[in-house]
């Protein structure tokens, strides 16, 4: 029995399936599903006339061989094929149930056999194909055609036609068809395809869009940037379905054991069937407890525990913008004891931002700014393109000055109103003999916030102060709630900052335990230490810089990865939109799934250890053992699909 059949995706959205809606569409359309409901009417038709006696004998069981036969059509080719390779797996012993009845004259009970088989795989394989089908579902939400800008002319072209240094025209309404860069105009699009958050995102020129977003309000032109196969919603699409592919170490452990102990409990049957009669058995009766030991011991149900309950997660959550890697990254997820979170740009927005602007004198705090932007206009410091853009926000003038020079590690210089303008640190105006005393109370006290404090003023006088930090993301401090709700046991932030502007953000978003001035491998060093005291550990990061404590942490999480190939590549978990929220939902899926897996593995056990002595000692019949052997396997595939959960529905 062959339990990852499920269709893949090529890059242009077909799937291998010759018609991919049988697999996506109503039950009936799917073709294992239709042809077990064939053989059942066929049986109980057949039933009926027996019951009726209307037909010869012959008649009669030539009618159930043809449904057995025909309900046997598609497990029975797996069952042969795994005969051809010489492997004893749950089909083989089907078959050898089927035939043995048939064999017996139980021409009723190997058409019942195989029809109840048949109905129960297909279930299986149909509920299997369509927990994929619900993240392949997604190529549906880019267009098949785009408008693309040709010799100055619109033309329409087919998506797959695409390629990069294309321009396509986005008017609102439309998704889009690949990913690019905005060229011309502005609109907010709706990312929820890609990121999963349902806040429309404002785009201008220059920013990043995703295939499959939508165009919110305004038209514009977009630079293509990646062929509709490479796309940001091609890559999801075709990472989660290899991720379901992935085992997980439990899955692995059952098909360890599946591969004795199928083989195993053919042999049993055999031996039951035939060791008895040997001894003077009535061979009746002890083939038939053979034929049902076969039945009884198949593991279907203990197969089946855990590839739904992973593969329902994993699509589930890449509808949600998180791409769980594989069923070992699920696994791994739900034994998570810390969490490890990087600062700047994960805990941060990663862009230093405006706090505190601070007039002196008869100075107003937009006089301070002004002259601030005019002399950072010019440069290329994070912290003079924050100031640069709270003007521009506040609508104060940004005058470029005349003269500018950085000077390295003080500040910069220009020339503003005939007047030279000095930002910088203490250090500069120290050095210029501009009095500081007044301001170094304030300024210190602005440093003790984990701020970085700017002085703005001429040789003579300070004029003002600029206080700015890298705040906080909004979504943090629930985030940790949330982290602490989940039972984590600590939440770290490691981060190469100085440990006074860490200890503050710590402070405002509540995190207790703080390691700074870390360096890359410093990093790597501490998620060791921290799984060597705490067990699994997950590590939270957005850059390169990042990477070897992904690497070294049990689960890697990279953040805000939309359209970024190598994050994506490095991390075993891959959040693709920037907001955190989404990490203890990974967590929580994980747990979720694997609370699943685990009471479909004690089920099927439980249910194995009372079967099998049934049928041993002849307390089941070969239709019973059937009824609940199928039923099991049904039961097992129906509760897998409860790890289907989006955030909403886990309260995150």
């Amino acid at each position: 029995m062959n339990h990852s059949k499920g269709s893949t995706v090529s890059a242009s959205g077909d799937a291998d399936h010759d018609d991919e809606e049988l697999y996506l569409g109503a039950w009936w359309g799917f073709p294992p599903l239709r042809n077990a409901l064939a053989a059942g009417v066929a049986l109980a038709a057949t039933y009926m006339l027996a019951r009726a006696d209307v037909l010869p004998g012959t008649v009669t069981i030539g009618l159930y061989a043809v449904v057995a036969i025909f309900a046997a059509r598609h497990w029975g080719e797996e069952a042969l094929e795994s005969i051809s390779e010489f492997r004893v797996d749950i089909d083989v012993l089907m078959f050898a149930a089927t035939i043995g009845s048939a064999a017996l004259g139980l021409w009723e009970e190997a058409a019942f056999l195989a029809f109840l088989y048949a109905g129960a795989e297909g279930l299986e394989e149909y509920t299997y194909d369509r927990t994929r089908g619900a993240i392949r579902a997604l190529l549906d939400l880019a267009p098949k055609e785009a408008s693309v800008l040709r010799a100055g002319n619109e033309v329409t072209v087919p998506a797959d036609d695409l390629v990069p240094g294309d321009v396509m025209v986005v008017r609102p309404g439309e998704s889009l068809a690949t990913d690019g860069v905005i060229r011309s105009g502005a609109t907010s699009i709706d990312e929820a395809a890609v990121t999963g958050e349902s806040i429309p995102v404002e785009k201008v020129p220059g920013d990043d869009v995703f295939a499959g977003t939508v165009n919110l309000t305004g038209t514009v032109e977009v630079a293509v940037t990646r062929a509709f196969a490479d796309n940001t919603l091609s890559q999801i699409i075709h990472l989660v379905e290899e991720a379901q592919e992935d085992k997980t170490e439990t899955q692995q452990l059952i098909d360890r054991f599946g591969k004795y102990y199928s083989p195993a409990v053919l042999v049993s049957a055999f031996a039951l069937g035939l060791v008895p009669i040997l001894f003077g058995g009535d061979p009746a009766v002890w083939i038939r407890r053979g034929i049902t030991l076969a039945v009884a011991g198949a593991p279907c149900a203990l197969v089946m525990s855990t590839p739904v309950a992973v593969a329902s997660a994993i699509g589930s959550a890449g509808k949600e913008g998180v791409l769980i890697k594989g069923g070992i990254h699920l696994e791994s997820l739900a034994k998570v004891r810390v969490l490890a979170i990087d600062k700047t740009g994960t805990l941060t927005r990663g862009e230093p931002e405006i706090t505190d602007l601070i007039p002196i004198g008869d100075a107003t705090p937009d006089h301070v700014l002004r002259l601030a932007a005019a002399v950072e206009s010019s440069s290329e410091h994070p912290l003079g393109k924050a100031i640069v853009r709270r003007a521009r926000e506040d609508g104060v003038p940004v005058d470029r000055a005349e003269g500018f020079e950085a000077l390295t590690g003080a500040g910069a210089r220009a020339t503003v109103d005939g007047t030279v303008i000095y930002v910088g640190n203490m250090a500069l105006f120290a050095e210029k003999g501009v009095p500081i005393k007044a301001v170094s109370t304030l300024v210190e006290q602005l440093q003790e916030q984990g701020k970085t404090v700017i002085l703005v003023g001429d040789e003579g006088a300070i004029v003002g102060i600029v206080a700015l930090r890298d705040e906080f993301r909004p979504e943090t401090p629930e985030t940790i709630r949330v982290l602490r709700e989940l039972d984590i046991d600590d939440v770290v932030m490691l981060t190469g900052d100085n440990q006074r502007t860490a200890a503050a953000i710590a402070d405002g978003i509540g995190i207790a335990h703080v390691r700074a001035g870390l360096k890359p491998a410093d990093k790597a060093a501490a998620i060791v230490e921290l799984q060597d005291t705490f067990g699994p550990v997950a590590m939270v990061g957005d850059g390169i810089n990042d990477a070897p404590a992904l690497a070294t942490a049990t689960v890697g999480i990279a953040m805000g990865t939309a359209g970024t190939d190598a994050a994506i590549e490095a991390a075993d978990v891959a959040l693709m939109g920037d907001d955190l929220r989404t990490v203890p939902y990974a967590i929580a899926l994980g747990r979720k799934a694997n609370t699943i897996a685990r009471q479909n593995v004690v089920f099927s056990i439980i249910l194995l250890s009372i079967l099998v002595p049934a049928a041993v000692l002849g307390a089941v019949s070969i239709a019973a053992a059937v009824v609940i052997h199928e039923g099991s396997e049904i039961l097992a595939v129906l509760n897998g699909l409860r790890a289907r959960r989006s955030r909403a529905q886990l309260g995150i």
